[in-house]
């Protein structure tokens, strides 16, 4: 009888693929153990997910920006425009 994936431990490689998904929340809770698992005991992934956790942190925090407006109108109303041609096409 073949093993089951999720019980598999998880290598570097896979591991880090995944983190953009932990970092996300898009992982079943077994998935995110599996992986809070790989980090404990994985001094350079930890350290990855380190840099991932604060680069998003900080990204979040300064991309804040209040959008004009008028530019949030044109943007829906170019949206809008396409949608139309799109439809009709």
């Amino acid at each position: 009888m073949g093993s089951d994936p999720q019980d598999e431990e998880l290598d570097c490689r896979e591991a880090l693929h995944r983190i953009y998904h932990f970092l996300d929340g898009e992982l079943t809770a077994e998935r995110r153990q599996q992986i809070d698992a790989h980090l404990n005991g994985c001094s350079p992934c930890l350290k990855m997910f380190g840099f991932e956790s604060e680069l998003r942190r900080i990204v979040a925090c300064r991309c804040q920006e209040v959008v004009p407006e008028g530019l949030r109108e044109r943007i829906a109303a170019a949206i809008h425009h396409e949608h139309d041609r799109a439809s009709m096409a």
